[in-house]
């Protein structure tokens, strides 16, 4: 089977490629910057230029092509809209894979997408859900809601650096997940035929305040968090105003996303049938206490070794000179 990436330098992108490629599948990653992509040919995928938004890029990447496992979506910081990529894109990829015949399309959604249908983001995403469920592509569906990898610049950084910790609205608890366990579901759906045009939600073992997370970045790193919590209200404020200007529409949309997890609603959903159905066990899942171990553990052991060399440093500024043999 010859596998298509899209996305595949991302948090979730790489994980999915590495799963994918050690599983024994042959890998093409559709890519924008051969470059910028160099380490992913290192682990054995082919590359593929293409961009989502020059639809005519996307036939020739298709040869062959089996499957498809989309893990792109646009950034804040991109220069283009969200639209363009997470809906026009979508829209011109799923049409080439339809063309292109391919057994299985499996696309990564958000938990809930069809609570909010005032925030861009899931506006787009469930649309584009509906868009490939009529599109006769045969499809799979994993609604997702939070990586651990997010964890690290939203917490732990700060906490380490004594820096703010920003915590907006009444915080909604959030079933995060290890992108490597969820690269396990995608690759996984694959192989279980009872997977085909179906929705799975695709979420950790328990769901995790704000308050809850940095209580436990405070353990494990014996700092006290400096926790400052922004208003709603001033969320929406700053929203306004990034809508004046078109560079930061991005922006924008982006902390319209925000209000969902800040409203306090927990974003989490039964695994149950998720389990039973691709036949993987509940206990190989990550949990976010051993994941931030694992973190602070090592960054902890770095600091040391660091602290360790700047006295080596400073003991020898302070003997410039030699002792006289005896």
């Amino acid at each position: 089977m010859t596998l298509l990436i899209v996305g595949a330098t991302g948090t979730l992108g790489r994980q999915v490629t590495r799963r994918a490629l050690d599983e024994g599948f042959q890998v093409r990653c559709l890519v924008r910057s051969a470059r910028k992509a160099s380490f992913l040919k290192e682990w054995g995928a082919e590359l593929a230029l293409g961009d989502l938004t020059r639809p005519d890029t996307l036939p020739a990447a298709f040869e062959g092509v089996t499957a498809v496992i989309d893990a792109s979506t646009s950034r804040a910081t991109d220069s283009v809209p969200i639209k363009a990529v997470d809906w026009d894109g979508k829209v011109a990829l799923i049409q080439a894979a339809k063309a292109a015949n391919v057994e299985r399309f499996i696309f990564f959604s958000i938990l809930g997408v069809e609570d909010h249908p005032d925030v861009p983001l899931m506006q787009i995403k469930h649309c584009t859900e509906q868009f490939l469920q009529e599109s006769g592509v045969p499809y799979t569906v994993l609604q997702l809601c939070g990586f651990f990898q997010g964890l690290i610049s939203q917490y732990a950084i700060p906490i380490l650096e004594k820096q703010a910790v920003w915590v907006m609205g009444n915080t909604s608890p959030i079933a995060y997940m290890d992108t490597q366990d969820i690269a396990r579901f995608a690759v996984r759906a694959l192989q279980v035929p009872e997977t085909e045009n179906r929705v799975f939600p695709v979420v950790g073992n328990r769901a995790w305040s704000a308050y809850e997370i940095i209580r436990v970045c405070e353990r494990m790193s014996g700092q006290e968090a400096k926790v400052t919590r922004m208003p709603i209200g001033l969320l929406r404020t700053i929203r306004r105003v990034a809508l004046f200007f078109e560079w930061t529409w991005n922006v924008a949309d982006r902390l319209a996303f925000t209000e969902v997890i800040a409203s306090g609603k927990p974003l989490d959903a039964s695994m149950d049938e998720t389990y039973a159905v691709f036949g993987l066990d509940r206990s190989e899942t990550g949990t976010l206490e051993d994941y931030l171990k694992e973190y602070f553990s090592r960054i902890m052991k770095k600091l040391k070794e660091l602290e360790y060399e700047r006295e080596k440093r400073m003991k020898k500024k302070r003997t410039p000179f030699k002792t006289p043999k005896s």
